[in-house]
């Protein structure tokens, strides 16, 4: 007997757990997503066809559509409104993630207790704590209000069955990972319960116009944990950010199908709750009667928002073979590049013998190269043992080459510095408009730079001198 033929509904299919992209063979990796081991063998779907059916809403050109109903409403917290792009829509789904005790909790029931109204129920559905912890959160924050409700529940259909009897506007899930479907197995947090409850809820939020407001966490390496769909699905993911041992939080916008990605809204941390900054620059400075060596103040950009930063370095000798380079605040990899600049084009060879430790005030991370030639100044003040001149700030990307490059947003931060009372500040060729009463050097290299530096001492190798003499 001749063997049968195996049919497409017998072969075998593969489906990534975590983005759904499905091929007929076994891969280690997922090409759709990059991550390893989410290539899962599943039963292949028998071939349907789909005949048509009712439509649930007629069609209309897209003048017609109604689009007063996705105003967005304040959230009566400024900084996260400026995120949002004005406030949460509603039917809007919003995804904030971020490390364990960053401050996710308290600053989501600060929003709840100020969004709740008369007209606007607030719902907060605890999935960590108990109803009694998180009234001790309120009572300390100052978040008690009337129509802000409060429940403790793990179980989806329970969460669905308080939607029915609060009717809230807003529902805040603390968070996403902890409530699970008893029609779904696995544990809570697994990927097929976070994309059930998810997508319950995201149904709910569309069908009533409800605002929804998930917590999710995070994995070891900073990405939000269960599957990548649940990013796809919600339609503003929210990153928030901060050091535990820094006051400094920053609510970054991810994706937002409302609004831009490019703001950030800062907030303080303290033992009264949690307040946005509307001027958060003073964070990041130190006043001094007289300037330091080893100093210099930078314009750096979150979002499109200026802030003025202080990056500080310090050179001692060393005592060990290898110098040690600490940083705090700054990529090692920058500091490292400034460092070589600095001895090949600056001519400062005494930095490669001497311990180096450089940092930011505040907790800030300056990442972006325009913080480049703010570090190369400061390294070269600490090694001279020479201040920089006072009220000055630095701005600018250093190439390999010692070349000064143009960076996005001068104008911007000039403003800001002038704002904040800088009179002379050290930037590219063609800065644009110069804000009245700033003087502003334009620098083309390192070269021009460093003779910023009053009586400058550069410190220069034993070997050097001897070829000298």
């Amino acid at each position: 007997m001749a063997a049968r033929t195996k049919t497409a509904k017998d072969r075998p299919s593969y489906r990534c757990t975590e983005c759904g992209w499905q091929t007929a063979k076994w891969l280690g990796r997922c090409p759709e997503c990059q991550a390893w081991g989410t290539v899962e063998e599943y039963g292949a779907p028998a071939v349907r066809t789909t005949t048509p059916g009712r439509v649930t809403t007629s069609a209309v050109p897209i003048g017609q559509v109604d689009g007063r109903t996705a105003t967005a409403r304040p959230t009566g917290v400024p900084e996260l409104d400026r995120v949002l792009g004005g406030g949460l829509v509603p039917g809007a789904v919003v995804l904030v993630a971020g490390e364990p005790g960053v401050g996710k909790s308290t600053l989501l029931l600060d929003v709840a207790a100020k969004s709740a109204s008369d007209e606007h129920r607030t719902l907060y559905i605890t999935g960590e704590e108990s109803a009694s912890q998180v009234r001790l959160r309120a009572d300390r924050i100052k978040a008690i209000d009337d129509h802000l409700y409060l429940a403790a529940e793990t179980d989806l259909a329970a969460v669905l069955g308080h939607l029915d009897a609060v009717k809230p506007s807003l529902l805040i899930l603390d968070s996403v990972q902890t409530v699970a479907s008893p029609e779904i197995d696995g544990a809570p947090g697994g990927m097929a319960q976070v994309r059930e409850v998810a997508g319950a809820l995201i149904r709910a939020s569309k069908e009533r116009g409800m605002s929804t407001l998930l917590v999710g966490h995070v994995t070891k390496d900073g990405a939000i944990a269960g599957p990548r769909l649940l990013e796809h699905l919600v339609d503003v993911v929210l990153s928030f950010e901060g050091d535990r041992h820094a006051r400094l939080r920053l609510v970054r916008g991810v994706k937002n199908r409302y609004g831009t990605t490019d703001e950030v809204g800062c907030f303080e941390l303290h033992d009264e709750g949690i307040t946005g900054l509307a001027d958060p620059s003073g964070l990041f400075l130190t006043r001094r009667a007289e300037p330091v060596p080893g100093t210099c103040l930078t314009v750096t950009l979150e979002g499109r928002r200026p802030l003025v930063a202080e990056v500080q370095a310090l050179t001692v000798d060393s005592q060990i073979p290898s110098p040690r380079r600490t940083t705090s605040g700054l990529e090692t990899s920058r500091v490292s590049m400034m460092l070589a600049v600095l001895e090949q084009r600056g001519r400062i060879t005494a930095l490669g013998k001497r311990d180096i430790y450089s940092a930011t005030v505040g907790g800030v991370k300056l990442s972006e190269p325009a913080a480049d030639l703010a570090i190369a100044l400061a390294l070269a003040s600490a090694a001279s043992d020479t201040p920089l001149p006072k009220n000055l700030v630095a701005i600018g990307e250093v190439g390999l080459a010692g070349e000064v490059r143009r960076v996005t947003g001068v104008q911007r931060r000039l403003a800001e510095a002038h704002r904040l009372g800088f009179t002379h500040a050290l930037v590219p060729g063609d800065p644009g408009k110069i804000p009245a009463g700033m003087k502003v050097l334009e620098v083309a290299d390192m070269g021009d730079a460093l003779q910023v530096l009053p009586r400058s001492r550069r410190r220069e190798a034993p070997r050097d001198e001897e070829e000298r003499r």
